[in-house]
């Protein structure tokens, strides 16, 4: 397992938001410490900034211009300093982990900021550029190994907005399903229904453990058929019981149980992290990660 991260992601902040600093120094604090009293195989991994012409792959130049300058108003996704630069160093590296997972090690980007609510013209919620989205398109142009099809798995308690519309776009239908279960309604009101290569599966509030696991048994079932060469998890953990945006009822340890269902496709996989803001996101993200073991 490889964890890529890099304390360059902690150095913004703004008040009470809750895409915080302490998201990831806490869960990076835990996972030190399980590795050192468990012996784990876990390497940490510096990431590398993507560049430009890597946005390029699918967000408008327009978008890239726009936070690269500063040029831009959003409550919830605010203009800090070196943000840019920050959020390409977040989609560095998911490309990382995207490498790996190639080049057969399960990996995860432990990164901030997320990405899945960045669209191909668009930021929003908490997201600059889609770090998931760059990645598979990046995986795309890989001379070593062959991609012709990849599955993105969506977790996050939000619906991806941003990366399904990207890969609505007509040029990926036949390359990337996109695959999104979420809490509906909530924030951005949209996945209620399933178009093309994106398939939604909205869940009510207050979706508990069995339920979300037959859901996830079913999305496996279509990316068994779709049979890709490589797996994206946008990982996030707001589907956990006491995250304080959203409503849903996960324990942590479903989080081990969806991962460990996940590799059992015998598939490269590689989890990029989105969104969880409750205190317990490290012990979530622990149990995820002991589920790709």
């Amino acid at each position: 397992m490889q964890i890529f991260y890099s304390p360059k992601c902690l150095d913004y902040k703004k008040g009470m938001h809750p895409e915080k600093p302490e998201r990831i120094s806490k869960t990076i604090e835990l996972l030190k410490g399980k590795i050192k009293t468990k012996e784990l195989g876990w390497k940490f991994m510096e990431p590398e900034q993507c560049t430009d012409n890597d946005l390029l792959l699918v967000h408008s130049q327009e978008l890239i211009d726009k936070i690269k300058s500063g040029n831009f108003y959003d409550p919830d996704t605010p203009n800090y300093p070196n943000i840019f630069n920050t959020a390409k160093l977040a989609a560095g590296s998911a490309i990382d982990a995207m490498h790996s997972a190639i080049d057969g090690e399960t990996a995860f980007s432990l990164m901030r900021p997320p990405g899945h609510h960045a669209g191909r013209d668009f930021l929003g919620g908490f997201c600059y550029f889609n770090n998931i989205a760059i990645a598979v398109a990046k995986a795309f142009k890989m001379k070593k190994s062959k991609i012709n099809k990849v599955a993105i798995l969506d977790i996050d308690g939000h619906h991806g907005n941003g990366t399904q519309d990207i890969f609505q776009d007509e040029k990926w239908q036949n390359k990337v399903l996109y695959i999104s279960l979420h809490q509906s309604p909530a924030y951005p009101g949209s996945g209620l229904y399933s178009i093309n290569n994106c398939r939604n599966f909205p869940l009510k509030p207050g979706t508990d453990n069995r339920e979300y696991l037959q859901n996830i048994d079913i999305t496996i079932n279509h990316i068994e058929k779709f049979d890709p060469e490589l797996i994206a998890v946008s990982a996030g953990f707001d589907t956990y019981k006491d995250d304080p945006l959203l409503s849903l009822n996960l324990d942590i340890e479903t989080y081990y149980e969806i991962s460990r269902k996940l590799n059992e496709l015998n598939k490269p996989i590689f989890a990029v992290l989105e969104g969880g803001y409750s205190t317990d996101l490290p012990q979530c993200i622990h149990q995820f990660l002991n589920g790709a073991e």
